[in-house]
């Protein structure tokens, strides 16, 4: 068993636009020897994971104490980066990263752990200087 995701990215854009105002990324990496041997999970293992993924959920819901207010329509995309020998479904399509174009700050955020999983989380987001 072998894992083939590697990057999931959610990118929020203006409608009116099409720029690049948010970019969440989330680097995936599998420990592929431990995902072959179908390590079994104790009931500790799932409490501490759940707890993982709750202070995640808790830090991404507090961004919106830094992060600018966006006073425009918005849209999203989803960026799933895979492994180039992955079957994607026919109905997606290449695309571009996305990158935020201009001046930008990027927050990392908690990381997640499993015996087989390791997520890295960041948000980049556009801002403006003071007066531009």
């Amino acid at each position: 068993m072998c894992s083939q995701l590697r990057k999931l990215v959610v990118v929020v854009a203006s409608q009116v636009t099409e720029e690049t105002l948010e970019r969440w990324t989330f680097d995936v990496q599998v420990n592929d020897t431990q995902a072959a041997l179908a390590v079994p999970q104790t009931q500790a293992d799932k409490v501490r994971e759940q707890k993982e993924i709750q202070a995640i959920i808790r830090q991404i819901t507090a961004s919106v104490t830094f992060l600018p207010l966006l006073d425009e329509p918005c849209s999203f995309d989803l960026l799933i980066y895979t492994d180039r020998a992955a079957e994607v479904p026919t109905a997606w399509g290449e695309s571009d990263p996305k990158y935020i174009v201009g001046g930008s700050e990027e927050v990392k955020l908690r990381s997640f752990t499993t015996k087989i999983h390791k997520v890295d989380g960041a948000v980049a987001y556009r801002y403006s200087e003071a007066g531009a």
